[in-house]
C-alpha cells in the first residue's frame, strides 16, 4: 500500500516467516537508519506493537510511539517530533492502521518553543544514561 502510494519502502523483516524471528531483529536496523539520518520516519510492526516501541526507543534519537488511534497519531508528531510509528500487528485491522500511517506521515513538526524545550529535556535524559 505504501508503494502504491508512491512512498519509497525498505523493509526491514525477514522475507519469509520463521520460529526464530524477534521484532529486535527487525526494528533495532529500522531505528538506526532513522537515527544516522538516511531515513526521516518509520514504521515498527510487532505483535501488540508494545515490544517494537519499547526496542526502538533504545536507539538514541528515535522518538517512537505505540499508536492505536487517529489523534495521538497527528500529535505524536506535530508536539514531540515522533519518526517511528509502532503498530500491533495482531490488535488492530489493516484499514486502521493504513489511516494510522497516513496521519503519521502527513504530520508536520510544530517546531514550536515549548515542543522543542520538552525534547531538549528527554534528550538530556537519553544523554545522562550513556
Amino acid at each position: 500500500m505504501l508503494s502504491q502510494a508512491k512512498y519509497e519502502v525498505i523493509d526491514f523483516g525477514d522475507s519469509e516467516l520463521k520460529n526464530d524471528d524477534d521484532y529486535p531483529d527487525f526494528v533495532i536496523p529500522l531505528a538506526d537508519t532513522i537515527a544516522n539520518g538516511t531515513l526521516e520516519r518509520g514504521i515498527g510492526v510487532c505483535g501488540s506493537g508494545g515490544g517494537a516501541c519499547i526496542a526502538v526507543n533504545k536507539v538514541a534519537g528515535v522518538r517512537g510511539c505505540l499508536i492505536t488511534e487517529k489523534f495521538s497519531s497527528k500529535q505524536g508528531v506535530e508536539d514531540d517530533n515522533m519518526n517511528i510509528i509502532c503498530l500491533g500487528g495482531r490488535v488492530i485491522t489493516q484499514a486502521l492502521a493504513w489511516e494510522l500511517v497516513n496521519i503519521f506521515l502527513n504530520a508536520t513538526f510544530s517546531n514550536a518553543e515549548r515542543h522543542n524545550r520538552r525534547l531538549a529535556k528527554v534528550a538530556a535524559i537519553a544523554n545522562r544514561n550513556k
